[in-house]
């Protein structure tokens, strides 16, 4: 009888540790909550749309923490849009631009995982070298963060609402190439278009700057 019993609980103490483990593994990447649109320093509203729509640049190894990737590392500014519908029918993002738009006036689009792989391959140029003594060639480590680790932020993180219903909020992350950019966020706006209402009928574009933002972060350090 005690063997029988050792064989049985045995095979359990895996599974509670994992199911005991799940919770903490869960929370290690795990949004923010999203309110409206309008308790974000950067916003714009369109009172006769009754739509909202606010952007939260996660611009800071803190803030970043709730991804996989070091994104500000690889010169990339995850960007969180809000869009709020105060209005009783549905608004499409379906045909949407939504665009980083520099102080210079430069658009950018967002990135997909692929662009941000090659972003990170071409700045670590296939990993940092680590040089030998003598005629050998250097030896390259492997870039941080893998491709599966970029997909699995995206497919968790990324902006993906293409309608937005009656009295809702939606929010996702879109991921921007700002290499080149010392200060990318001053003086820089996120451009969305092409938001339609029920009728199919295109919204007023929506510009909001990223400057909001930076006031505020600055009003909260003072």
């Amino acid at each position: 009888m005690i063997q029988s019993d050792t064989v049985k609980t045995l095979p359990r103490i895996p599974w509670l540790l994992l199911f005991l483990a799940l919770p903490a593994m869960a929370g290690d990447h795990v949004s923010p909550p999203v309110q409206a649109a309008t308790t974000y320093p950067a916003v714009e509203v369109h009172p006769d749309e009754h739509v909202a729509i606010a952007v939260e640049p996660y611009d800071t190894k803190e803030k970043g923490s709730i991804f996989r990737v070091d994104y500000l590392g690889h010169d990339v500014m995850p960007v969180r849009l809000i869009v709020t519908n105060q209005g009783d029918h549905p608004i499409s993002l379906r045909d949407a631009r939504i665009l980083f738009e520099t102080a210079e006036g430069q658009r950018i689009q967002a990135a997909e995982p692929e662009d941000v792989e090659r972003l990170m391959t071409r700045k670590e140029r296939q990993g940092s070298k680590i040089p030998l003594p003598g005629p050998l060639p250097p030896i390259h480590t492997k870039p941080k963060g893998s491709n599966k680790e970029i997909e699995a932020d995206f497919d968790e993180f990324e902006y993906s609402a293409l309608v937005v219903e009656p009295h809702t909020t939606r929010a996702g992350f879109l991921f921007y190439d700002v290499s080149g950019l010392s200060n990318p966020l001053v003086g820089a706006k996120l451009y969305v278009r092409e938001l339609r209402d029920a009728d199919g009928k295109e919204l007023f574009s929506f510009e909001v700057p990223f400057n909001k933002y930076l006031q505020s972060k600055s009003s909260e350090m003072n």
